[in-house]
């Protein structure tokens, strides 16, 4: 079964993650077709605007998958980050409009995703937020990320706490540009991506790619940051260990 699949509603494309029956959480797979599948839409002018969304009805994502986490050791983290920023570029170097549809959790390598497209559509009991320490795992590329979209204290809290907030906070923090009831949060991610692929695609894709140059020499340390806190935090034992209580925990429910 494809871990991303696409569709078309006229000239918008929809991407959604694929695995329902793990939350959408991000794994090898993912991190490898959601490149796969944006290059493609991304070269066809047919395509004017990108709705990324989700299979299921309980999660966008709810982050990194910690079984694969679990089983990887320190000679697994240059692959992995490697593989995650790949997919963060993807999604960056998308020249048409990307509008992300959120509901349910939106969580750690999701929630990034989320905040890598242009727009995002959320409900208010969306949970949305950064827990990487709350696994053993450094938040890096979280804060990194969310040091674009916050005042410091509030990346903080995020960071550090790792507690997910509503989707009512993220919208009133600006991480959120749309706050609709959860039934409807498609349908506008959906206009509104129709609204921006009305816009003449030659101007959205220059100032995308100002966008992109304004913040290029930030996304290109995030790996090398994201590679050296991540080795200290495998050297140190602490993600494998965390991250099978938390699977065991799970499983016990």
């Amino acid at each position: 079964m494809a871990a991303v699949l696409t569709e078309r509603v006229d000239a918008i494309a929809i991407v959604r993650l694929n695995r329902p029956e793990r939350l959408n959480a991000i794994n090898a797979d993912i991190r490898r077709e959601l490149p796969a599948a944006l290059a493609p839409l991304n070269a066809d002018p047919a395509v004017r605007a990108v709705v990324v969304s989700a299979a299921g009805e309980r999660a966008f994502s709810a982050g990194q998958d910690l079984d694969e986490g679990a089983g990887y050791t320190i000679d697994d983290v240059n692959r992995w980050f490697s593989e995650m920023h790949a997919m963060y570029a993807a999604v960056r170097a998308l020249d048409k409009p990307s509008v992300a549809a959120l509901f349910g959790a939106v969580a750690g390598a999701g929630y990034q995703i989320a905040l890598y497209c242009d727009l995002r559509v959320a409900h208010p009991e969306a949970r949305i937020g950064q827990p990487e320490v709350k696994t053993g795992l450094g938040s890096i590329l979280g804060t990194s990320l969310m040091d674009w979209h916050l005042p410091f204290g509030i990346n903080a809290e995020l960071s550090l706490l790792g507690d997910l907030i509503s989707g009512e906070r993220a919208w009133q923090l600006g991480l959120v540009n749309r706050l609709v009831p959860k039934e409807r949060v498609l349908e506008t991610a959906l206009t509104l991506a129709q609204e921006l692929g009305k816009r003449p695609p030659h101007a959205v894709r220059i100032t995308k790619e100002r966008m992109r140059e304004l913040t290029q020499p930030q996304f290109d340390d995030i790996l090398v940051a994201a590679k050296k806190y991540q080795r200290r935090a495998y050297e140190s034992g602490e993600p494998q260990r965390v991250m099978r209580e938390l699977l065991e925990r799970m499983r016990k429910r």
